[in-house]
């Protein structure tokens, strides 16, 4: 979901909890391995200092985010094959927004109301508003002072160290246009689709674009939190063929599932179809808890970025549209048009809480819904999942 050759690890670890066992794996840590950690059951779920004094306990979510030498490293991994609270460790990687394509003009699309996303989904059709509903998008932040937020409920906090919400890549104020922005501003089109949804915005992502698993993390947690039944994240790291989905994400997904939280990411943008070359969906993505999308063009085609389905790790579950992909862009330019599965996942988060306000559905019900009411398109479901999203 990066560009080839971005990706690698921290130098940090993940250590997974056995569920309801987040006080004794803590305990375990220190026992174990001689570990001190700061929890974020005391620090009101905004802690991100992972090197004070060790490490950090995301407690909702069962998860430490921990510096371990190679002799603390082998101790929590023999834990991990014993009884007990520590169920896993796995090496933090580091993560990426995932690189825009330059968008291509798409002279067929009438956007003189409404932008082509909105009009495939249906959104503008539909009756839900997203009022009442908490969207929350984990990327590079937010410009806090756009003109077209103006007056809108927007919570922001930043899981990246020494930088505030605001966003200096546009990446992530792009996002949230397009989950929650505005139907009628006062230039161009309307572009957003649960445009009175309540916005969270978590800064998960550098200014530049990167950031890592632990702070992601912080972010589900904060969102778990604050109650936000959908979480947008058009973010991760490229994969391989036959690479395992992290084990951690997986149960984080599903323990989030179970308080009322349902995680979209977008698939990646690594393939290069007009050269027969189509790579698997990446990180986290290509988890089975976790719904991944894929990109559609204005012809309702596969885009020629949009990762797919090669094997039986990483599966497409859905698309939005992702290419010329107009929305919202930090001041003053203020508004821009890119494209990538990252543009394709906020249309489908944005439908999610457009349908989670329509028929109080969380979680595993909307997930079922979303997929149930699909357009089904004549593509591969390899590639597009259950189909296009559409709004309730």
């Amino acid at each position: 979901m990066t560009n080839p050759g971005q990706g690698g690890t921290t130098g940090r670890y993940l250590v997974l909890m056995e569920d309801d066992a987040v006080a004794a794996g803590t305990r375990e840590l220190n026992d174990v391995a001689g570990i001190r950690t700061t929890s974020t059951a005391d620090a009101g779920g905004v802690d991100v200092d992972f090197g004070t004094p060790d490490g950090l306990v995301l407690h909702q979510l069962g998860v430490a985010v921990v510096n371990a030498d190679p002799d603390q490293v082998i101790a929590l991994a023999r834990a991990a094959t014993q009884p007990g609270p520590i169920a896993l460790i796995e090496e933090e990687r580091r993560v990426y927004a995932i690189s825009a394509q330059e968008a291509e003009p798409t002279p067929t699309a009438d956007e003189s109301l409404f932008t082509w996303g909105l009009q495939a989904v249906g959104a503008q059709l539909s009756t839900a508003t997203g009022e009442g509903i908490r969207l929350c998008v984990l990327d590079t932040g937010f410009d806090i002072d756009h003109p077209d937020f103006a007056g809108r409920v927007v919570t922001t906090n930043s899981f990246v160290q020494n930088e505030t919400v605001r966003d200096g890549h546009g990446h992530g104020t792009h996002c949230i246009g397009t989950a929650a922005g505005p139907r009628d501003p006062a230039k161009g089109p309307g572009y957003g689709v649960a445009y009175l949804a309540e916005i969270y915005a978590g800064k998960v992502l550098s200014n530049r674009g990167s950031g890592t698993d632990g702070g992601i993390l912080s972010g589900i947690a904060w969102a778990i939190t604050n109650g936000c039944p959908v979480v947008s994240m058009s973010l991760g790291a490229a994969t391989r063929p036959g690479d395992a989905y992290s084990q951690t994400y997986e149960t984080v997904a599903k323990r989030a599932m179970a308080q009322g939280t349902m995680i979209i990411a977008a698939a990646g943008n690594e393939s290069r179809r007009q050269n027969g070359q189509i790579n698997p969906v990446g990180h986290p993505a290509n988890c089975p808890s976790i719904m991944a999308v894929g990109a559609v063009d204005v012809n309702l085609a596969i885009a020629w970025f949009s990762c797919g389905t090669v094997d039986r790790i990483g599966s497409v579950d859905i698309v939005g549209p992702g290419v010329d992909v107009y929305s919202s862009w930090p001041t003053p330019l203020g508004h821009n048009r890119i494209s990538g599965t990252s543009m394709a996942t906020p249309h489908v988060a944005g439908v999610a809480a457009l349908t989670a306000q329509a028929t109080g559905a969380r979680s595993w019900e909307l997930w079922a819904r979303l997929s149930q009411t699909a357009r089904r398109l004549p593509l591969p479901s390899t590639d597009v999942g259950g189909g296009l999203v559409q709004a309730p």
